[in-house]
């Protein structure tokens, strides 16, 4: 049955088939087909716009026009046939798509003394990809009961030993609160808090002011998703030096 409301609409000339949107649509409404995101039935899309934040080219908006009615039970049955083509994997961005968003984990040997020592460079404690917020999809494997490290995008350059001392043994996501949107991370954080079950959070930000607010939206994040996990906030300096640590235990 059709009926007038609110439904998604791809402007295909902007879209660039990145997939961001496809791994952000929790009902599995929107695939990339011919290297466009395309919507494959209007029965699966609700209408909220979850998607509308993750597309880079804006090529995405909300719109009411005549459809078919949003359908759970549809979406419902389409997501168990996902499931049952690709078993126990978390989406992830389609062939031909952004490979930057494309779901990736390494194994980690990080042993930093031991390099120091022998004149080597250090050894990379990066654990998985893609690490932009806006990037990382909320169901990513390596969120899983995470130790999540939320860094400035500022502090790897700043603080020389930024793998050391803060990234080893953690899940990390970084990003800027001045360039980018705030409400957007805002609710990203929830969606992963909701979903990921993280164990402990660390923000690292800048002394700068516009940075402060990474903290914030971390926290913001905690609150929507009605999670309450420790919570730790270094600030490092321009000069590399660590400023200040406050912690906030559950």
């Amino acid at each position: 049955m059709k009926a007038v409301r609110k439904i998604i609409e791809i402007d295909e000339e902007r879209c660039d088939g990145c997939g961001l949107c496809v791994l952000s649509c929790a009902e599995g409404a929107i695939q990339i087909i011919d290297g466009k995101a395309r919507l494959v039935s209007e029965s699966y899309c609700d209408g909220l716009g979850a998607c509308l934040g993750e597309c880079p080219q804006g090529a995405l908006r909300i719109i009411e026009r005549e459809s078919e009615e949003f359908d759970p039970e549809a979406v419902e049955h389409y997501l168990k046939e996902l499931e049952k083509q690709k078993p126990g994997q978390a989406p992830a961005a389609p062939h031909g798509g952004c490979p930057s968003a494309q779901i990736r984990t390494f194994q980690v040997v990080c042993d930093d003394a031991g390099a120091q020592r022998t004149g080597e460079s250090s050894p990379s404690a990066l654990s998985h990809w893609p690490v932009q917020i806006r990037l990382v999809p909320p169901n990513a494997p390596f969120l899983k009961s995470a130790d999540l490290l939320v860094a400035a995008d500022c502090v790897p350059v700043a603080y020389p030993d930024f793998h050391r001392d803060f990234l080893a043994g953690k899940v990390v996501v970084i990003g800027c609160p001045k360039f980018d949107d705030p409400t957007e991370y805002v609710q990203k954080f929830a969606e992963i808090f909701k979903t990921a079950d993280v164990k402990r959070v660390t923000v690292v930000d800048m002394e700068v002011p516009c940075c402060s607010a990474l903290g914030m939206i971390v926290r913001k994040g905690l609150e929507v998703a009605g999670k309450n996990v420790p919570l730790e906030q270094i600030t490092v300096s321009t000069r590399g030096g660590i400023l200040d640590t406050r912690r906030k235990i559950a």
